[in-house]
This record gives C-alpha cells, sequence and structure tokens, in this order.
C-alpha cells in the first residue's frame, strides 16, 4: 500500500466489526448531542477513503469544536495543587492570628507567620515545578500525523484532526483517535497501553482502533469516529483524574493535632481573654485604661505557641529535599507525601508490560525437529536481519547472525490474520542446505498443513501446547522443497494469493519471551527483603505473567489466576488476592478493585503502570507509580514518575522516604512536647489570673532555638530506621509529660520570681511605667525566656540522640546563639529583654536544671518502653 493511492477493499462493502468502538449513527448522534452541535453531515466511506474531507468539510467541523483537542491531563492543575496546600486548619489558625496582629499594628510580632507562608510556599514551588517538567514531557511527545484531505495525504498536528478525518497509519505511528478501519494491508496494532495484551492485534477493515494504540507492522487508513474527550482513553483519563489528596500519616497526624487545637481553641480562648482581661484589673480597667490589646498579645501568643506549625514547615521542607535528591535520580515527585507513602507501603501491585517488562520479545530457545540439518539456523538469522522484521523477528539477529548464502527468491509478510511469514531462497534445482521455502508462524497455523502422520501431528500440538502454557510464545519453522499450487513468475514459490507451499516438513521450535528490565529481578528481592508483598496484575495471559514471574526470579509464583473468575464482592475479591499473588486477563475495572480490595484489608498498596488501562488502579493506589514513558495520563495521575522507566530507583525512594518519616517521628515528639507546654502554660497563667510572661516574638525566638534551626539540621540526617505505624501515639506518650514537666519550670520560675519581688498581683509594671520596682515585667519575660530556652536545650539534646560530633557540635551552637540573644543590645531592644537581678538569673538556671532532668527521666523511661516493643521504633541515626 503506498501513500498517495489506498488500496483494499471498500469499508462499505465490509461487515463491520463494532465490539470495541461503538461506531454506529446512534451512538454518533448522542455524541454530537453531548456536545450540542448539528450532524455536519454523514460522508460515504469510500469515497472518504479516496478523496478524504475538503476543506469546507474540515471548516465545518472545526467551527463546531470537532477538533482532536486532547484533555489537559499531562499533569496535575495549579489550582489543585494550591489547595492542596492552602486550605488546611493550621494555615486557618495562624491566617486568624496574623489578621489579630496586623491589626494591632505590631508588625514585629509576626515572625511566628513566616513558618505557615513557607510551609505554603515550599510546597507549592515544589510540586508546580514537577507539574511544568511533566508538561515538557509531554510535549516532547507530541507528532504530527498523516490524514488524506482534497485527495492527497498531508501532515498536520494531532490536535488539527477532526471527526470523519481519514488517517494513514504505518508502523511505528500511535494511533490519534477511536476509529474505524477503511483499508488495511497486514495492518497489526499493538494495544498493551488500552488492555494491557501485549500480543499484536491485526485489525481488517471494518474493525475499529483505539486511541493510544500504536501500529507494529502493516499499514491502512481509517475513519475517526471519536475526537478529544470522546475517545475511550479519554473517558478512562477522565475518571482517573478525579483529585483525591494523597494520604500522608505524618499530614494526617499534625492535622489531628490541629482538629484537636482547633475544638480547644473556643473554651481556651475564653479562659484565656478572662484571665489576661482579670490580670489586668477587669473589663472595666482594660475600658478605662485602653489596655485591650495587651491581653489579645498576649492571648494570640499562646495560641500561635501551641501550633506545631514548625512541624508542618519541617515535613514540607523534608518532602521538598527528598524530591531534589529523588530528582537528580531521575523520580519525579508530583506530590510531597509520596516519599512518606513508599515507606510505608506493604503491597505493591505491578503491571507486567512495561513495567517488569520492556515490551519487547527476546529469544528463549530452538530445537531442530528434522533428523539432518537443512539450513534452518541460517534461515532464522535472514528472518532477523530482514530490515522489515517486527519486534518477535529482531530477537534472532544476535543469536543467528548468519545467513544463507543463496539470494531470497520469494517471502510473505507476517501478518496476524495469517499467522505465519514466508521466504525462500535459490530455486527448484538448488540443493545447499537453505535452498526451498520456509515458513516461520504460529504451530496451531503451520501443524495441521504439515506432511506428516497423524502421531506426529499430535505430538506437535501437545508439544506447542506444553510450551504456550509456560507462558512462552512458540513458532514452528517448516521447510519445503515443492513451490506453492499458487506459484508464479513473480512469485515463485507462494504465489499471488500467499499460499503454503506443498510437502512441508517441520525444521525446528522457536520459543520466545517477553525481555525482562534488567533491574527488575534486583528491585524484587529487595523488596521481599524488606517484607513487602508483590502481586502481578496484566491484561495479559495468566500463563505469560506467571512466566514473567519465574523470569525475574519470584520463588514460587503460582501458575497465574485469571482474572475472568474473580469475584464482584470486595471481600471475596481480597480473599482471592490474599491467596494468589499473579493474575492475567485484568480489565482497567478490575485492576482498580483490586487495589481496593487490598485497601479494604487494611495494606498500603503501591501500583505501577504504563498504559492508560493502568490510569485507574494507579490513581487509586495508596501510591501510583508510573513509568517515564507511560501514557500521559497515567502519569498526570500518578504520584511519583520514574523518567528513565527504570524500576531500579524504588530502593532509593523508599530510602528517603523511611529517612523522612523516622526524622519527622523524631521532630514531632519535639514539636508536639512544645505543644503540649503552650498549652499548659496559658491554661495555667489564666487560672491563676497571672499576665502571660512573654511576647510573640519572644517566644518565636525560643522556637528557633530549641526547636527551629536544629529540626532542619535533624530532618536532614540519615536515619535507616523501618517505618512502624503509629508515630503518632508514640510521639504523645513522650510530649505530654514533657510539656507538663516544661510548664511546671516555667511555673517554678513566675512563682520564685514573684516571691522575690513580693508582688502576686496579675500583672507586673512595665519598665517605662515604674522604672524603680524591684522586679519589671520584662524581666519576669527574660527570666522565662532564659527557664524555657535552656530546658528546652535539654529537650532537644535527648531527641538528638544518638549523638554524634555534628549533633554535639549545633548544641554547642546554639546554646551560644542563646548568651547572644540576651546580651547582645540590639536582641535586647527587639525581644525587650531587661536582665533580672542575679538572684533571679541563678533560680531561672536552676529551676531550668531541674526541668532538664525531669525530662531525661520521662526520656529514659520512654526509650525503655519503645525498646521491648516487636518492633523497635526507636531512631537508627
Amino acid at each position: 500500500m503506498t501513500e498517495s493511492t489506498p488500496v483494499g477493499n471498500s469499508a462499505s462493502d465490509t461487515a463491520r466489526d463494532t465490539t470495541t468502538v461503538d461506531v454506529s449513527e446512534n451512538y454518533r448522534q448522542s455524541l454530537l448531542s453531548a456536545r450540542g452541535v448539528a450532524e455536519p453531515g454523514m460522508l460515504d466511506d469510500a469515497d472518504l477513503l479516496h478523496h478524504g474531507l475538503t476543506d469546507h468539510q474540515v471548516q465545518t467541523r472545526t467551527t463546531s469544536g470537532l477538533v482532536n483537542v486532547q484533555p489537559e491531563d499531562s499533569s496535575r492543575s495549579l489550582a489543585t495543587i494550591l489547595r492542596t496546600h492552602l486550605l488546611t486548619l493550621f494555615n486557618l489558625v495562624i491566617f486568624l492570628c496574623a489578621v489579630g496582629i496586623i491589626l494591632m499594628g505590631r508588625w514585629l510580632d509576626l515572625l511566628f507567620a513566616i513558618a505557615g507562608v513557607s510551609n505554603v510556599v515550599i510546597g507549592v514551588v515544589q510540586e508546580y515545578s514537577a507539574k511544568l517538567k511533566l508538561d515538557r514531557i509531554a510535549l516532547l511527545h507530541q507528532d504530527g500525523i498523516m490524514v488524506r484531505r482534497n485527495g492527497a495525504n498531508i501532515e498536520i498536528n494531532i490536535e488539527e484532526a477532526v471527526l470523519d478525518d481519514v488517517v494513514y497509519l504505518r508502523a511505528g505511528d500511535q494511533v490519534p483517535a477511536d476509529g474505524l478501519i477503511l483499508a488495511s494491508e497486514s495492518l497489526d496494532i499493538d494495544e498493551s497501553l488500552i488492555t494491557g495484551e501485549a500480543d499484536p492485534v491485526y485489525r481488517h477493515i471494518g474493525s475499529t482502533v483505539l486511541s493510544g494504540t500504536s501500529v507494529v507492522t502493516g499499514n491502512g487508513y481509517f475513519r475517526i469516529t471519536g475526537v478529544g474527550h470522546d475517545s475511550h482513553a479519554a473517558r478512562l483519563t477522565r475518571r482517573a483524574r478525579k483529585f483525591t489528596k494523597a494520604h500522608s500519616e505524618l499530614r494526617s497526624g499534625l492535622d489531628k493535632v490541629a482538629s484537636w487545637i482547633t475544638i480547644a481553641l473556643v473554651p481556651l480562648i475564653a479562659v484565656v481573654a478572662w484571665g489576661q482581661i482579670k490580670a489586668l484589673g477587669g473589663w472595666q480597667q482594660v475600658v478605662d485604661d485602653g489596655s485591650f490589646n495587651t491581653a489579645l498579645i498576649a492571648t494570640i501568643a499562646g495560641i500561635t505557641t501551641m501550633i506545631p506549625q514548625g512541624l508542618a514547615l519541617m515535613t514540607t521542607i523534608s518532602f521538598a529535599v527528598a524530591a531534589l535528591t529523588l530528582g537528580s535520580k531521575k523520580v519525579l515527585i508530583q506530590e510531597q507525601p509520596a516519599v512518606e507513602i513508599l515507606a510505608r507501603v506493604d503491597t505493591v501491585c505491578l503491571d507486567k508490560t512495561g513495567t517488569l517488562t520492556e515490551g519487547v520479545m527476546q529469544f528463549s530457545s530452538a530445537k531442530a525437529l528434522a533428523a539432518t540439518d537443512h539450513g534452518w539456523k541460517l534461515v532464522l538469522g535472514h528472518i532477523g536481519a530482514d530490515p522489515n522484521a517486527n519486534t518477535t523477528a529482531v530477537a534472532l539477529r544476535e543469536p543467528f547472525p548468519q545467513s544463507p548464502p543463496l539470494p531470497q527468491t520469494d517471502a510473505i509478510a507476517f501478518a496476524s490474520e495469517r499467522r505465519w511469514s514466508a521466504f525462500a531462497f535459490g530455486n527448484i534445482q538448488d540443493t545447499q542446505a537453505s535452498a526451498g521455502a520456509w515458513v516461520l508462524g504460529a504451530p496451531e497455523a503451520l501443524i495441521d498443513a504439515l506432511s506428516v502422520d497423524t502421531d506426529a501431528r499430535a505430538e506437535l500440538h501437545e508439544s506447542a501446547k506444553r510450551l504456550s502454557s509456560s507462558g512462552k510464545r512458540t513458532m514452528l519453522l517448516a521447510h519445503s522443497t515443492t513451490p506453492s499450487r499458487s506459484a508464479s513468475t513473480t512469485h515463485p514459490w507462494f504465489g499471488e494469493h500467499a499460499v503454503l507451499p506443498g510437502d512441508l516438513y517441520p525444521a525446528a521450535v522457536v520459543t520466545f519471551e517477553e525481555k525482562v528490565r534488567d533491574d527488575a529481578r534486583e528491585t524484587l528481592e529487595y523488596f521481599q527483603q524488606q517484607g513487602v508483598e508483590l502481586k502481578v496484575i496484566s491484561g495479559d495471559s495468566p500463563h505469560t505473567v506467571a512466566a514473567v514471574a519465574r523470569q525475574i526470579g519470584w520463588e514460587h509464583p503460582d501458575s497465574g489466576y485469571d482474572a475472568c473468575n474473580l469475584p464482584d464482592n470486595i471481600e471475596d475479591m481480597a480473599a482471592v488476592m490474599q491467596e494468589h499473588s499473579v493474575f492475567g486477563r485484568v480489565s482497567p475495572d478490575q485492576k482498580e478493585q483490586m487495589v481496593k480490595a487490598l485497601q479494604h484489608r487494611e495494606r498500603v498498596v503501591a501500583m505501577t503502570g504504563d498504559g492508560v488501562n493502568d490510569a485507574l488502579a494507579v490513581k487509586t493506589a495508596d501510591l501510583g507509580i508510573a513509568m517515564g514513558d507511560a501514557a500521559a495520563a497515567t502519569k498526570a495521575v500518578s504520584r511519583l514518575v520514574l523518567l528513565d522507566s527504570k524500576f531500579s530507583r524504588l530502593p532509593s525512594v523508599l530510602a528517603e522516604g523511611r529517612k523522612v518519616i523516622a526524622n519527622m517521628e523524631r521532630l514531632a515528639h519535639l514539636f508536639l512536647a512544645k505543644t503540649a507546654y503552650a498549652f499548659l502554660f496559658v491554661l495555667l497563667f489564666s487560672l491563676l489570673a497571672w499576665q502571660y510572661p512573654a511576647l510573640p516574638r519572644q517566644m518565636s525566638t525560643a522556637d528557633f532555638l530549641f526547636i527551629g534551626l536544629a529540626s532542619f539540621i535533624l530532618a536532614l540526617m540519615p536515619n535507616p530506621r523501618r517505618y512502624v505505624a503509629g508515630f503518632l501515639s508514640r510521639a504523645l506518650k513522650f510530649a505530654l509529660p514533657t510539656g507538663v514537666m516544661l510548664v511546671a519550670a516555667l511555673w517554678g520560675i513566675n512563682w520564685y520570681a514573684r516571691v522575690w519581688a513580693g508582688d502576686f498581683s496579675g500583672v507586673l509594671p512595665y519598665a517605662s511605667e515604674d522604672p524603680g520596682a524591684p522586679l519589671v515585667m520584662e524581666q519576669l519575660q527574660t527570666a522565662t525566656f532564659i527557664t524555657l530556652t535552656l530546658a528546652g536545650l535539654w529537650l532537644l539534646n535527648v531527641i538528638s540522640r544518638p549523638l554524634n560530633w555534628q549533633k554535639i557540635g549545633m548544641l554547642i551552637a546554639l546554646h551560644i546563639i542563646f548568651i547572644l540573644v540576651l546580651v547582645v543590645p540590639l536582641s535586647q531592644w527587639y525581644h525587650h529583654f531587661i536582665l533580672p537581678p542575679t538572684p533571679i538569673i541563678i533560680a531561672a538556671v536552676g529551676i531550668a536544671a531541674l526541668g532538664a532532668l525531669g525530662i531525661e527521666v520521662i526520656h529514659r523511661i520512654h526509650d525503655a518502653r519503645m525498646g521491648l516493643a516487636p518492633d523497635d521504633p526507636r531512631p537508627k541515626g
């Protein structure tokens, strides 16, 4: 078939196969009605095949919007990314507190809001960068297509095609839209991205093709019946594109804490407001002297200290740094929690084609069936060397490098409808071993045509069946020195109508197997060593899937479960999933349901895939992983993309995830202890009707010294500890008693200072109000800062263990900064610090030491208790 002159029977004369794509007039009208456009005119397929659309017909369809504009599914939208990072409880509370500070004009007390803003900015920038990268990749893979218009073939962009355009397909082309075949010459279509079936499918005149499939061999023309979002692939994509937020145990834990704080805020704000106003002399006094702002500032200082916004920020930073690290290893993180999720995954579902295998065949074995050598090895070498060889034949090049010395005198290209190809060398008079006709094809297509007795034929059938059931693709090579009865001058061996030659005898049986990715075995062994259960889920034959599982060294895979027998009930399906590990003939809907069945049994599921048929399952899984050469829709709904399609990248993702979740658990102990003490601190001082002895800026600096800077360093340190569920409960068991100890220390220094000054009134005077007072509020705030920071630094010490020289250096540096904050004039001005009398300073340090001792005892008890757990959750780095 040439591009300028289509050949083959008219589609109008051929019975249509509409089992895959509905090309009926009624369905066409339903699609047009859904778009709200009129019928642009039904055209005769025979006329379209030869002439294509005219410019006027193209313009009519373009004006009506019947163009092949593809859904924007290459990545997540910016709105989705912003929604994920902005709409959180933490951000709401921080925003309301920031508004209060701004309305009072206290701009220097806005330091607490920096963490919240940074959290959003870092998360959005990282994920939006990933979106842009995927969009660029998608643009690089948009090739032009060949269509027939005004009687000639022209090349256009894929999005310029319109309904009823006639598209010319050649080997290597991707099908741009759903359509009906009008002309076909040995047109074999690879539908693996849509169905998961590895074997090419022959498409004859009147059959249909799906967008997203590709041409393996042959050529043909088809009429577009569904453009843009009307295609089968686009419908699958729309189902998969529904937004679902990635589940992160870290962020879920933070959300729980945020919800608890939010619930507690309403009564707490009432108590704090009452306590602070009472400390100032009551409502009348506050109204009379205008000190309401002082009470409000104290309330906001207490609230912002309670919110572990630094933990949210450090989680985001850790995710972002992990994403950058993995990006250098060709792993694209689309949603930040993906790093953490892989560390929690206990079941990995693997698609076969394109994930475990490269999607091409490789030579397995060849066995002679004849007593004497008829040159079959040379013939296989010639078949592999053919420049037009399909992917299976190409696999013969390396094992059979030599070709027959005789010239090729006839040939029949492989076609799926015949299931064989043929070559002939020399002529009838030649006596060399390779002379004659050679036919290579499926055993079931050739065995009955062989010139052998019944027993030999039955034995060949049995042998072929046995090899096929092992999952290998089996081909029979047969030889004849007798030309076909339809032989002609131009086709001296097979004739014009490609008829098998007479006196055909078996020469050899050749087997092929799918080429497994080089890194598949090592990666799967790694996951098995880590206690992760593996499931192979494929649209291909169960026998083929099981064979691939054996190739990658799976110790005891079953023979393959046919998904046609899967129960519909999710509980029954979960039981089947528990019993079996290898599944074949799985539809896209079944893949999705199988993932849900595993999740129904509390499994954390990762799903790898590359085809549109995998998109639903990839989206549904806790962690969707797409290959770099996957369909755009599958990459768009995944959480993680392996840009170079190397499966071996996953262990490094697992290591990063473990580091993030283990370090974040360590930091959660620190931040939640801060939340606990802040809550109790505010509550206690309000009930005592003592003015809150700290400003927001002072508390922000204390947070920075024993939490902020150190947490950034600790978050990025190596920590190979395996994931152990329940980080929030472990963190709370440490944080609550530690919070009580910190509050006891803070109460202690405030009580002692008031005893020393002999002043138990609700509010102490400020230096500007009474410079001669024995103790002013600025001095009490400074003493409170000293006790809190020193006890907090000891808390940091126990959290950082096991200590190394980096951590010791960090602790020394933080103590030095602490002293500088207290004595540097500029810092004193900013923080409103005035050093208290020496007895108060000594008391502040002594009470901090007692608090540190209590924290040490709590830590040792907590550490011993964790050491008794079946899975030791203590830090390893």
